[in-house]
Parts: C-alpha cells; structure tokens; sequence
C-alpha cells in the first residue's frame, strides 16, 4: 500500500484514512506493506509493517520527503524554489523520485495486491504493477477538480490522476459524488469504480468529560469549523454565515480550528468585519486537544466546496455534537441525522445554526441520532469492501 503520509504526521484526512483502514485490514488478516515517501517517527505499527527510506534497499533511492499532499501549487513552487537539494527540481520530479522507489520496494517484497492512495502515490502504485504483474487498486481520496473549487486545475495533477485511474484494475471512490466526478471529467468507466465510503474509529470517543472551554463557561454557545483553511472546504463560507448570525444575537461564538493557504486571509477579513471578539482560531489540532473541541461545540459545520467524503463530520458526532453539512460531500451520503445546506447559501446556513443553537428538541434530537448513527460508519465497514476488491483481483 502506497501513501503519501500517516497520522500523527497527517496534514489532513488522507492520512486519518489511511491508518482506519489499514487498522480494519488488519484485522481482517490482511498482511499489509505500508510504504511512505519519508522516515517517521513514533508511528503506530503494531498493525503494520511501515517501508520508508530507512528500510531502502538501494542508496540511489534514499530519499526524505517533506512534502504535504495538501500544499497548494504556489506554496510548492515557493518551496521547491528555496530548497531544491531537498525537494529536487519540481514536486513533480519529487513524485517521480517517489515513484522509483515504488519500483525498488516491489522487487523486494512479496504482496497480491497493490493499493496506492491518491495522485501522489500513483506513479509509485503504476511502477509497482509494472515490475510485478500485481493488480494495483487505485484509491481516489480527492481529486483536482475539487482541490480547484471550480478555479481552474493543475494540468500535470491532472494527467497523473488520470493515468493512474487508466492503469489500475479498479478505482475506489470515497462516495459517489466522487465516482460521478470520475466519470464524468475523467473518462474512467462507471463499472471500473467502486464506492468505499469513509468510517470512523470508536476509540475516537472519550470516556471521561473533559475541561470545558473558557466561553462555555461564560455561556456561549459554539459554533466549530476544522479543516484545512483552502478554498476547497468554504472557510469563508463559514465566515459569511457566521457573520449573519453575530448580527442577530450576541451568544454565539465561532471556532476555526485548522491551517491553510487562506489562514491569514481568513484571520485579516475577520479583523474587517469586527469581529475579533466572536470567531477564535485555534490553529491545526489533533488528538485529546481536537476532540475537547469537538465536545465542546454546540455544533460543528463543514461548507466544503466539493467535498469527497469528509471525516471531520463523523469525529463530530461520536463525540454528541451535532452537524451541519454540505450537500456537496460524500459524507452527506452516509449521514441522514444531519443538517444540510448548499455551500453557498450562507443564508440557509445560518438559519439552520440559529435553530440548532436556540431549538432544543432539534439539537437534541441531531445529537442523539446521529451519534448513534455514526456507529454504523465504520471502517470495519470499508475494509469488508476492499477485501471483497482484493479477492475478485488476486
């Protein structure tokens, strides 16, 4: 299996996937080779074998990447500019350094089944197959179309999800929003896809209640934003909402929990709007610190763009707080104890924050169900699906 990054290293939920899978795989006697582009510490392996650049068999392919699969385009020619002795000439050239060492590791190991997670870790699922004669599953996390947001994509990321899909002997979508994107931009035939939907891992939910926030105890109520700060998800969405809401009543506050592209953008326009006071940043949390927050909150919101499944919705309602979810996200596929908006009706989403907040039979009601909803979601749930993929190519 090839992935660009594993939790506690993630910078978003490719990684988050990446270890609930593996995890359910595993216990399903699935033997599974994880291969990252960089050496890592202080993963969790118990149920894996971790291949990285202290495991390389030749020294031409040693190599330390520290790239993020969810920098934007500018940020990687910035980087790859001012440090090329680390990154090489391009991301590009870094993704096929990645993917030569794919083509070292498959003439070392013994596998049935190759399994690559998204455009960076395709060249190296493509190479693997090529030396081997495996079958390779192509596993579509996200593709540029929803990176873009509908402002246009990066050609090369493009062509390198597309020949990546065309290779393999199957696709697994996250929902089928993303399967129709596939199809639809991709030419990648509707019987070659597969859906996997997203889970969530119960060890996720707290036992024990935690320290409440400061402005809980003041007797705000809280509204959550996590994700990574980039058009994709509609930060600003949530801003133009949250705005509307701070002009009708004044005890509500606004989290922002995550980093991005946008951040400073994002912290200057709540500056303009004054409202400083009323809508916090937390910057990227993980672990206890993320889940204290989502239990905190009165309600978490995700506006996302295009959003291709969505995790964060899911680790929200295992800890009882309710959601308010985009139409455009494989999540809202899974998920019928929710609330649901088109992203850019800003109106909409505030109306429906205010009844969640103001409406206690409504939030009641979308903390109960939806957390006992949410057990049904589960990784155990999408690794059953995989195996089944496995068994119909080896």
């Amino acid at each position: 299996m090839f992935g660009w990054e594993f939790p506690p290293h993630n910078s978003g939920g490719l990684g988050v996937a990446c270890f609930g899978l593996t995890k359910a795989l595993s216990q399903k006697n699935i033997n599974i080779t994880f291969v990252l582009p960089k050496k890592l510490k202080n993963i969790e392996k118990s149920f894996l074998r971790i291949v990285d650049p202290g495991c390389v068999y030749d020294d031409s392919y040693i190599f330390n990447s520290p790239l993020s699969p969810y920098l934007t385009q500018n940020r990687y020619e910035s980087e790859l500019f001012y440090l090329p002795e680390v990154y090489g000439d391009s991301l590009f050239s870094e993704v096929m350094r990645y993917a030569s060492f794919g083509a070292e590791v498959a003439k070392k190991e013994k596998f049935d089944v190759i399994h690559a997670h998204d455009w960076l870790s395709f060249g190296a699922g493509i190479k693997a197959k090529i030396v081997s004669g495996k079958p390779l599953v192509a596993h579509v996390h996200a593709t540029e179309y929803d990176r873009g947001g509908g402002n246009g994509i990066n050609s090369l990321v493009y062509k390198l999800e597309k020949e990546g899909m065309e290779f393999a002997d199957k696709v697994i979508a996250v929902s089928n929003f993303t399967k129709n994107i596939i199809v639809e931009h991709y030419g990648i035939p509707a019987e070659k896809i597969e859906v996997v939907h997203n889970g969530i891992d119960f060890s996720y939910e707290i036992s024990v209640e935690e320290n409440v926030h400061k402005l809980k105890e003041a007797g705000k109520k809280l509204v959550l934003f996590v994700g990574r700060l980039t058009l994709q998800k509609g930060p600003d969405y949530f801003l133009r909402a949250a705005k509307k809401v701070c002009d009708f009543c004044d005890d509500v506050c606004f989290v922002v929990s995550g980093s991005g592209d946008m951040q400073e953008w994002l912290i200057e326009e709540v500056a303009r709007m004054g409202l400083s006071d009323r809508i916090f940043f937390t910057g990227f949390l993980r672990g206890k610190e993320l889940r204290s927050v989502y239990r905190d909150a009165d309600l978490f919101v995700m506006p996302s763009v295009s959003e291709p499944f969505g995790i964060t919705p899911l680790e929200s309602l295992i800890n009882g707080t309710p959601v308010l979810i985009s139409h455009q996200s494989g999540v809202s596929e899974v998920i019928r104890h929710a609330l649901k908006v088109d992203f850019w009706d800003t109106d909409e989403m505030a109306n429906k924050v205010l009844a969640t907040l103001h409406y206690d039979p409504l939030f009641s009601c979308l903390s109960k169900h939806g957390k006992d909803e949410v057990r049904g979601v589960t990784w155990e749930k999408a690794a059953e699906k995989c195996v089944k993929i496995y068994n119909q190519l080896s």
